[in-house]
């Protein structure tokens, strides 16, 4: 993977950059779709493609390793061929999902033991196991086994996993260096940065990740229910740590004002679930400000669902059509919404770049946060 700075905004901390893969490129700032299960929900990888357009998307190393399990996908070639998805992609290392099973999980020195949430069977994550099952997915980013410690955390909880996801990147480096490639590309592998909200802790960890010498970094323990001027300090910490030279990837943010707030801070990779969870909940973004869809005050709203939006979906379908969808419970609803939400997303993170580049970012910034936060 190499990484190329291409702009930075004079009045804040945005850069505008290009990560090479043997995928492709990816133009940063760049916010990924989530694939859950080997799948963008709802959405067919030909309209994920063609529409919304992004050059890299998610998959949950937790839950692709649940199912379909790792010799499906090793069956198939890998997760690229077994999707049919040609672009990059990145898997997390599971840490999130096994913090989200907070009482059906157990953390150890050597790793955790969990129950699936299908059938309840156990299983054990070490940060050994966790590179073999992510080269065997094989996406084209990998992440380094972590803790991420829930809001509020007590500072000696936070201190201790913090110290202990640092030994388990350790753990990773030396079971990565004898686990060889199981496909004909190359793999690049981020490490996380944790500390909670604990400004010393976050440095400490900062400090410790940079030192790692990674091709790329990441920022976790955040969007996990603190206030956002706490996560805004955090990531700026952070970011004035890492390396200027290397990628940084915030992981599980946000909001779109979530998103451009960190891009002033100089975060350049972001992934989320709500552009798609909301949208199959009737919650449209758009550059105006948010739209549910289900409120009567559509019913005979014949425009566009948003005339500025990149989708097709946006100008083929009324706002009055998509709300009688919901109303009837139609699943083409929640098909068009979530469409709308991630072209919406991508519109969002290439038009920051745009700005970078042409160097009136904060200016721009600044005034779509405002009308986002709009409720129409």
């Amino acid at each position: 993977m190499i990484f190329k700075r291409l702009a930075t905004d004079a009045q804040s901390k945005a850069r505008a950059g290009l990560i090479e893969t043997d995928h492709g490129t990816i133009e940063t700032p760049i916010f990924m779709p989530v694939g859950t299960v080997a799948s963008v929900k709802g959405v067919h990888q030909r309209e994920l493609k063609d529409d919304i357009n992004p050059d890299i998307i998610l998959g949950n190393t937790y839950h692709l390793y649940l199912r379909p399990e790792t010799q499906v996908l090793e069956a198939a070639g890998g997760l690229h061929k077994f999707m049919n998805w040609d672009r990059n992609i990145l898997t997390d290392s599971g840490g999130y999902q096994v913090y989200s099973l907070s009482a059906n999980r157990k953390i150890k020195e050597e790793g955790v033991k969990f129950k699936s949430h299908i059938d309840g069977s156990t299983h054990v994550f070490t940060p050994e196991n966790v590179m073999e099952i992510q080269r065997t997915i094989g996406a084209d980013i990998i992440m380094a086994f972590d803790e991420c410690t829930p809001y509020p955390c007590d500072y000696n909880y936070a201190k201790r996993s913090m110290h202990m996801t640092h030994r388990w990147l350790e753990r990773c480096l030396a079971h990565l260096k004898k686990t060889p490639l199981k496909y004909d590309y190359d793999q690049t592998f981020f490490p996380i940065v944790q500390g909670s909200t604990y400004k010393d802790l976050r440095v400490q960890s900062a400090e410790y990740i940079a030192n790692a010498g990674a091709k790329g970094n990441a920022i976790g323990g955040l969007s996990v229910g603190e206030p956002a001027e706490e996560m805004y300090a955090m990531a700026e910490v952070v970011c004035d740590i890492l390396p200027e030279d290397k990628p940084r990837y915030l992981m599980g943010v946000g909001t779109p004002i979530n998103i451009l707030e960190n891009i002033a801070l100089g975060v350049d990779m972001f992934d989320c679930v709500m552009p798609t969870r909301n949208a199959r909940n009737g919650m449209l973004f758009t550059a105006n400000g948010t739209i549910n869809i289900k409120n009567k005050k559509w019913e005979f709203d014949f425009s566009p669902v948003d005339e500025m939006g990149i989708t097709y979906v946006d100008t083929d379908y009324s706002k009055a059509y998509l709300r009688h969808l919901f109303k009837v419970n139609e699943l083409l609803g929640k098909q068009i919404a979530t469409i709308h939400n991630l072209g919406f997303y991508l519109w969002l993170v290439r038009e920051a770049r745009k700005h970078i580049i042409a160097g009136d970012f904060r200016e721009w910034k600044d005034k779509m946060v405002i009308q986002m936060d709009n409720r129409l």
